[in-house]
């Protein structure tokens, strides 16, 4: 196959994904076993472009759009869930350009490839001192803390009743190393705790805050899309189990029954799961374009537009997870076993429809909207 090279760059970045996949790959078992993705392969996720994918244009970030970082967590997620779900915090820097100006030019002072991650919930009081806030406390799921730059912590509420985040260097904060679950094993999302560090106020800016920064990312929707960033995860994982199916469709079987492949229930379910997650992505990606478009045209995200990116993360990380559970079961006894993809695949999965941006109660919040009642608090 001849592949023409119109863009050099970009198919150099092509190769490079290529290989940081083929490595995540490799590598999977080790996360889960460190419980976190070691900082060497962090370092790779910064050279694909994670973390400067929102950066600042003026720090040198990339002006990606939520279309392109998104399909890049989707294909990271399909070589493993955790560590796609550590790279989706690259879109942290959305929430960090509600710093100040000055700030921002510190935390970009070395580069754009700045990770962050946070362990904002639940939120702690912090005593207001002169000139910033003295800092106490202990915080849960902060993923991605072993390999961050910078952590952040919820000590409050700022402006809108919106929780206000302190940014600490990591030398500040004491991970607690908790993290003992069935999925995502290797997302690290182990518990930060602070012992009387003072933070100024220039370090603190409130999550979903009004930005420093004039560019178009800054005005999409930053709690939908931190709902998305996670949703995204589900749909790499989902399709990384249907083709595990399908890879393994035309193997025979121990019993020496029929093939996999030659059984209609197989093949029909197969089909259905195919259908579900395609539709459940188009949806994704059809309510993402939409919120994107109106921003390049000068016009704020609507209401109306910010409740289908939510019901439509909701919807990607549950048909996602339906996916799975179907592969799961069409997989018969040999999915049982340990070091089984199907078994890793559910596992996470699973974890992904229990977090709160992607619960059942998105669902009413959706609702609500499109029958015109007011929706839940914080929903918009």
């Amino acid at each position: 196959m001849t592949i023409h090279m119109e863009n050099p760059n970009q198919f150099q970045k092509q190769l490079l994904l290529k290989d940081v996949l083929t490595e995540i790959r490799a590598r999977r078992e080790e996360f889960d076993t460190k419980r976190h993705v070691p900082r060497d392969m962090i370092e790779q996720l910064k050279q694909l472009g994670v973390y400067r994918a929102h950066a600042p244009r003026c720090f040198g970030g990339d002006a990606s759009t939520p279309m392109e970082f998104l399909k890049l967590i989707e294909a990271i997620s399909e070589a493993d869930g955790s560590a796609g779900w550590v790279a989706s915090f690259g879109s942290a820097a959305v929430y960090l350009a509600a710093l100040p100006r000055e700030t921002l030019a510190r935390v970009y002072a070395n580069g754009p490839d700045v990770a962050f991650a946070g362990g904002l919930f639940p939120v702690q009081p912090a005593e207001k001192v002169e000139g910033g806030w003295r800092v106490n406390g202990l915080w849960k799921f902060a993923s991605g803390c072993k390999g961050a730059d910078l952590l952040g912590v919820g000590i409050g509420t700022g402006e809108g009743g919106k929780p206000l985040t302190a940014v600490l260097k990591p030398e500040d904060v004491e991970i607690v190393e908790n993290w003992e679950v069935l999925g995502m094993r290797g997302t690290g999302s182990h518990d930060l705790r602070v012992k009387d560090v003072f933070v100024s106020d220039e370090w603190t800016f409130v999550r979903g805050g009004v930005p420093s920064i004039d560019e178009p990312i800054y005005k999409y929707p930053s709690i939908a899309y931190a709902a998305q960033v996670l949703a995204v995860v589900n749909l790499g994982v989902a399709r990384a189990a249907l083709d595990e199916v399908s890879q393994a469709a035309g193997r025979s079987s121990i019993t020496g029954a029929p093939k996999m492949a030659d059984r209609a229930y197989v093949r029909i379910s197969v089909a259905k799961a195919e259908a579900s997650l395609r539709s459940a992505r188009a949806f994704f990606y059809e309510a993402t374009e939409s919120a994107w478009e109106s921003i390049l045209k000068g016009d704020d995200v609507s209401p109306d537009q910010t409740s289908m990116l939510r019901l439509a993360a909701t919807q990607a990380a549950r048909e996602s997870a339906n996916a799975v559970q179907s592969a799961y079961l069409l997989a018969g006894t040999s999915a049982i076993y340990d070091g089984h993809p199907l078994q890793r695949y559910l596992r996470d999965a699973m974890v992904v429809t229990q977090h709160a941006f992607l619960n059942e109660s998105m669902y009413d919040g959706a609702g609500s909207v499109l029958l015109g009642v007011p929706p839940m608090k914080g929903y918009i």
